[in-house]
């Protein structure tokens, strides 16, 4: 027995166990560090860009081998202007490939390895190989859950009597794509009152139609009604619309500069960060609130503000929160937010981070496959260099994991 426990002893100094960190290493992430694009890879991080000029959030394929990402580059048509080229990378590979000379919001088929982008109003699908034109006046599009084609936004349009409002089509596409017809082959969704708002006091025009996301039955869709661009700061409102296009409401007014609104993992139950007013009129008037159909609830405790969140479950989120405080010019006076968990069902809310003095948590992500939290930790809101914290999801066991860090995105497999 005393061989067997000093056997025990001699091996574990010898091969100790694997740290924490090796958990951390069953997870592929894409990250922008210094405007580059960089991944995560078996624990290892690998540089895939060097011009600086990358921006917006990667996106994975729905398989993981592939990145698709955008960078600013100067216009090869007009002098001294800059145009979005959308690259591949492949992660078997290292491939680089130029997909277009001036794309924005590429979006990954949900059932194979295409992918689509807009260009000036149209929309085109990439096989990687070549491009086609599928669509045209399109402001913003979504993949239909199957992918056998899009949900279509056109923008309004300004006209002697006034701005018209937004409209939503649907277009379906086979898989050869060379049979598509560019103008027409759409059928009408629904069309958006020209004005909208949960009251009369706080209506808008609906010129823009933008975010369109299906819940996980996709049975509902999700989108952001936005007014004129310089408008669109103050003021938007959430909308959803269930797959038919008959059932139509304003959920609340809301702002760009916040959390997106998100569906929960796997049920139709939609969260999102309600409030109109820029930031700079005030760190205030900034409430989580979620949908549960037909119930809403609000979740903001009083006198505090809500930055972002994410889905930790379908009944649990976590909260980036701040103290209500007026807006200063001195970014040092800044009010710097914490991490908050929020359970539905007990309505229980606990602070799980309590950062340094001069540094807020932002940015939280729940990664399923490890079940950790993580979140950008630094110095103010408009920081660019923030380090990745990585805890248990009740805040325990936290520690820096990356540095340096302007935006991630986990795969999800």
């Amino acid at each position: 027995m005393k061989k067997a426990i000093l056997f025990s002893i001699i091996f574990a100094l010898l091969f100790p166990l694997a740290p924490s960190a090796a958990v951390e290493n069953q997870v592929k992430a894409a990250f922008i560090r210094d405007g580059n694009l960089w991944v995560l890879l078996d624990g290892q991080e690998t540089q895939v860009t060097d011009s600086g000029k990358v921006f917006s959030n990667p996106q994975w394929s729905k398989d993981g081998t592939w990145l698709a990402y955008q960078v600013e580059a100067s216009s090869g048509f007009d002098k001294g202007e800059v145009q979005s080229e959308i690259w591949t990378y492949t992660i078997k590979t290292g491939e680089k490939k130029k997909i277009s000379y001036n794309g924005y919001s590429p979006e990954w088929a949900p059932h194979r390895n295409v992918i689509a982008y807009n260009d000036k109003g149209i929309l085109d699908i990439s096989d990687l190989n070549r491009f086609y034109n599928i669509a045209t006046g399109v402001s913003d599009f979504t993949w239909l859950p199957d992918g056998s084609g899009f949900l279509l936004s056109s923008s309004g349009t300004l006209s002697p009597d006034g701005w018209s409002s937004a409209s939503l089509f649907t277009k379906k596409v086979g898989d050869d794509y060379e049979d598509i017809v560019l103008f027409g082959g759409v059928e009408p969704f629904f069309t958006l009152p020209r004005e909208i708002g949960t009251t009369d006091k706080n209506k808008l025009i609906a010129v823009y139609a933008d975010q369109l996301t299906y819940s996980p039955s996709g049975k509902w869709i999700s989108f952001v009604v936005s007014p004129t661009a310089s408008w669109s700061m103050d003021s938007n409102m959430v909308c959803i619309i269930d797959k038919e296009g008959k059932n139509f409401e304003v959920l609340d007014e809301m702002i760009l500069q916040v959390g997106e609104p998100k569906w929960s993992p796997s049920t139709d139950t939609i969260a999102y960060i309600a409030g109109g007013g820029r930031i700079v009129f005030g760190f205030k008037n900034k409430d989580l609130k979620v949908k549960e159909m037909p119930v809403t609830g609000t979740y903001t405790p009083a006198h505090y503000a809500d930055l972002d969140f994410n889905w930790v479950s379908d009944k649990s989120l976590v909260v980036s929160r701040i103290k209500e405080q007026e807006w200063t010019n001195d970014f040092s006076k800044h009010p710097l937010p914490s991490l908050f968990t929020l359970n539905m069902d007990t309505k229980n809310q606990i602070k799980i981070t309590d950062p340094p003095k001069g540094s807020g948590d932002y940015a939280p992500q729940f990664i399923p496959s490890i079940q950790k939290l993580v979140w950008l930790r630094g110095s103010s809101i408009t920081d660019s260099k923030r380090n990745l914290w990585i805890a248990n999801t009740d805040g325990t066991e936290a520690r820096e994991w990356m540095r340096d860090i302007e935006k991630i995105v986990f795969y999800k497999e």
